[in-house]
């Protein structure tokens, strides 16, 4: 399972990076079946940042979750969360299609 961070526009602090890792590896607990998480953080203006997560999973394509806003801690927690709702209706979708 590898957890990529990289940011565009902008310095990758080590409290950054550790707050987007200690996130994304909360998606592993939701669905066995992740293979690589990968988070953009983008500085698109002087106060706007995007953070992007995609996620990985096996036998289906990426899952992304986005999230745009000023606070860059604000807007890393969003998106996974934004990640991790898909990530669970994927497996109930899985769930009631083997009942």
């Amino acid at each position: 399972m590898r957890i990529e961070v990289t940011s565009r526009g902008m310095e990758l602090t080590p409290p950054i990076e550790e707050h987007a890792r200690a996130r994304a590896e909360k998606l592993l607990k939701y669905f066995d079946g992740v293979q690589e998480i990968e988070m953009v953080l983008h500085n698109a203006e002087k106060d706007t940042f995007h953070v992007e997560v995609m996620v990985d999973i096996v036998r289906h394509s990426p899952l992304i979750g986005k999230a745009e806003g000023t606070n860059v801690y604000s807007c890393i927690d969003d998106a996974v969360d934004k990640a991790q709702r898909q990530l669970t209706d994927y497996k109930e979708r899985l769930r009631d299609a083997r009942r």
